[in-house]
């Protein structure tokens, strides 16, 4: 007797988890609100400890350590790789097959690293090929990240720690800089090293020095240049793509913890645990001196050290917004970040390419000097946060007739 046949089912297209979109929003505004200039107003008024608490961590650590902005870059390549298994599941519940999903992998790979090109080239006379900033660095990775998201969670851990392994392994067997050697000529003045410098095995992670240093001083110099690249200022370099791809990886993880069969409170918890175990093995690897903790360089202490505050972060969020804040009401506090995360492109883009259009409209819509009546201090602040609200609305506007800025 013939059957008749059955439709193949497709995978379930997964529902969007709001908390991802809230955390994702409070980096990027994080990010955004750095037109606020709060540092600036922590040099003008030094006898304030307020103003140095939030111009501390509106600023990079200067080598070891940790402060808020230094968790912009971290927490928005870990939320990639917890976006990419929904990412997967949607694709694959509308059929595509994984050559298709994986082509587009790479040229999203490719869109990434070109448009962080674009804006460090903004200003400039002529493009300018580095590779170190957070849309760039991303890319670098994403095509590889896109791939083990297909893989088992054990082929995923296995893959982070031969990452961070040897990429403390390159540096650590990197020669130390000779006696002699001319820190001045690399941007590193005598008094950034006696404040700032590694000495003893600690000296293998020291400013534009070490290994990623030395293949920037090559690979960069490839390229077309104004002048020969000799050093970054900030001691960034293109080779952290490397553990930030571990980043992403630890993000791959938790992305798959939460579209797993755990209930809710259980996924919470081993967010938490994970956190827990990765903040504290970071701090203990630069404590003991194995590996400083360094985000300027992507140490892999600080892969760990960061994406241990990801893994909190994550387990919040997760908690305050899909657990216990279903109800609208309930999440109300977070639209405004979710307003913000649910365009992150068009969020990463809008200070770079419209910040300054912003700031020549509201003064000719409200006076050339109508922020100079805050003072000289407080003009900065008043200036960017009435930017930074109309960069909102704008987004907002975007948010309400549902246009995103994809990639």
């Amino acid at each position: 007797m013939a059957t008749t046949p059955q439709p193949m089912l497709l995978p379930v297209r997964p529902a969007r988890v709001a908390s991802i979109d809230a955390y994702r929003g409070l980096v990027m505004f994080l990010m955004m609100a750095g037109i606020m200039k709060l540092p600036e107003i922590a040099r003008s008024i030094p006898e304030s400890g307020f103003w140095a608490f939030l111009g501390h961590h509106q600023s990079h650590a200067e080598w070891i350590g940790c402060s808020l902005h230094d968790m912009i870059q971290p927490s928005f390549s870990f939320l990639v790789g917890v976006a990419l298994p929904f990412s997967i599941a949607s694709r694959q519940a509308r059929g595509q097959s994984t050559f298709r999903m994986s082509a587009h992998a790479f040229w999203r790979a490719f869109l990434l690293i070109a448009l962080g090109v674009f804006l460090r080239s903004i200003g400039q006379q002529q493009t300018n090929y580095t590779f170190e900033d957070t849309l760039s660095q991303i890319g670098l990775g994403y095509g590889f990240l896109f791939l083990l998201g297909f893989r088992p969670m054990r082929d995923q851990w296995l893959a982070l720690a031969i990452l961070l392994i040897g990429y403390w392994a390159a540096f650590a067997h990197y020669p130390l800089p000779a006696a002699d050697f001319d820190y001045a000529k690399v941007g590193v003045s005598s008094q950034w090293l006696s404040e700032h410098g590694l000495s003893g095995f600690a000296a293998h992670w020291n400013k534009n020095s070490n290994i990623a240093w030395a293949f920037d001083t090559w690979f960069l110099n490839k390229w077309p240049r104004e002048k020969p690249f000799v050093f970054n200022e900030g001691g960034y370099a293109t080779l952290s793509f490397i553990p930030t791809l571990a980043t992403m990886i630890l993000g791959l993880i938790a992305g798959k913890v939460l579209r797993s069969e755990r209930t809710p409170w259980r996924k919470v918890l081993w967010l938490t645990i994970a956190g827990a175990i990765s903040l504290g093995l970071g701090w203990l690897l630069g404590a003991e001196g194995v590996c400083p903790v360094v985000k300027r360089i992507w140490t892999p202490s600080w892969t760990l050290f960061s994406g241990g505050w990801c893994f909190l972060m994550l387990a919040g969020f997760y908690a305050a917004i899909d657990i216990v804040g279903t109800r609208p009401w309930q999440r109300a506090w977070a639209f405004p970040l979710m307003v913000v995360g649910a365009n992150s492109i068009t969020a990463y883009c809008i200070g770079p390419l419209f910040g300054r259009f912003i700031n020549d409209a509201l003064k000719c819509h409200f006076g050339q000097d109508c922020f100079a009546h805050f003072g000289t201090i407080y003009e900065p602040l008043v200036r960017g946060v009435a930017i930074l609200l109309v960069e909102w609305l704008i987004l907002l506007a975007m948010y309400r007739k549902k246009v995103f800025l994809k990639i």
